[in-house]
């Protein structure tokens, strides 16, 4: 495919979770990637090949794209101009129902004067159903656009492996948003699922929805076992053991991060505070770091006691805390205990 720009792709939030994994796989791939962040601390670790947060299968292959000069890093927007495709992985942490659309309009429409009319423009980020909508009629008042939607669904921490492993939703607003989008994620995967745009955003909050109410139930089933004194975990074993269907039945603990808490809430909002199980799975997950805590408190007192908190991330083998039920447990514990 002839590309008269500097850059094959420009991921705009390219430092960050999303953004990052995905510039250093499609750089591995010998396309040329130019990176857009307003991070200038992060900016500059990876334009020294370190990666600013914890991602496996990335160490090395940062370093080598560096070095190779198939990946570049800028803090200036201008670069967004000199790149056949624009990819958007702005992502923000949820305050209210309007506040994350509202964030990822707003740095559109700021950008929008480095955006061309030939360029191939794809959202990443979850979106409530109808922003993608939206977002084209706004590129569209002053130029004719080809805007795709292809989200992400991978788990953090193995972006790498999943980015090449798992199907790549492709929807867009044009014949040639959807077939240039196909083929530029066809570089790091043969799995491509075409379907419309509205489609492609509810496939999204609906997986993350799907895996935040799984373990609302595990949760829920935990605290039934805790006041039966019963171990859910032994318990769990038995239930799954050469039983194909219950295979799949996750463990207890804290569900939270930057993803599946927001949404639940995003589908909730959209269908007007009505996604009944969504709610119950929030109420439920929430709730666990005080259920801990009351049951704690009922075999031992702890108003003398130093209670210790091993981990603060949202999930084991991370470093990234957004979101993390661990600070609302540190909360509760200094209200209940001596440190």
């Amino acid at each position: 495919m002839k590309n008269t720009n500097f850059y094959d792709v420009c991921i705009i939030g390219g430092l960050g979770h999303v953004g990052l994994p995905l510039g250093i796989l499609l750089a591995s791939k010998r396309l040329k990637i130019c990176l857009y962040d307003i991070d200038k601390h992060n900016a500059q670790l990876v334009k020294k090949g370190i990666m600013p947060f914890k991602e496996n299968g990335t160490k090395l292959l940062l370093k080598k794209v560096i070095k190779s000069h198939y990946l570049k890093v800028f803090n200036d927007p201008r670069c967004i101009s000199n790149s056949k495709y624009i990819i958007i992985t702005i992502g923000s942490e949820y305050i209210n129902k309007f506040s994350e659309k509202k964030n990822l309009i707003k740095a559109i429409k700021n950008l929008k004067q480095y955006i061309k009319k030939s360029q191939i423009i794809i959202i990443r980020s979850s979106v409530s159903p109808g922003t993608c909508k939206e977002i084209f009629k706004i590129l569209n008042k002053e130029k004719y656009c080809h805007l795709a939607y292809c989200p992400e669904r991978i788990k953090q921490g193995h972006s790498i492996r999943e980015l090449q492993k798992l199907p790549q939703i492709i929807s867009g607003f044009t014949k040639k948003a959807i077939a240039d989008s196909s083929w530029l994620f066809s570089k790091i995967t043969a799995n491509i699922i075409k379907c419309d745009v509205l489609e492609a955003e509810l496939i999204k909050l609906y997986t993350n929805s799907w895996r935040y109410i799984q373990f609302a139930v595990s949760n829920e089933l935990y605290m039934i076992c805790e006041k039966l004194g019963v171990s859910f975990s032994s318990l769990r074993k038995k239930i799954m053991y050469n039983y194909p269907r219950a295979i799949n039945m996750p463990t207890s603990g804290f569900a939270a991060g930057p993803c599946l808490y927001k949404d639940t809430i995003h589908l909730n909002n959209f269908y007007n505070n009505n996604f009944n199980l969504g709610k119950s799975a929030i109420k439920i997950n929430h709730n666990l770091p005080d259920f801990i805590v009351n049951q704690l408190s009922k075999k031992i007192s702890l108003e003398n006691k130093t209670v210790g908190i091993l981990g603060m991330t949202f999930k084991a083998d991370i470093d990234d805390s957004r979101n993390s039920l661990s600070f609302k447990l540190e909360k509760i514990l200094k209200k209940n205990c001596a440190k």
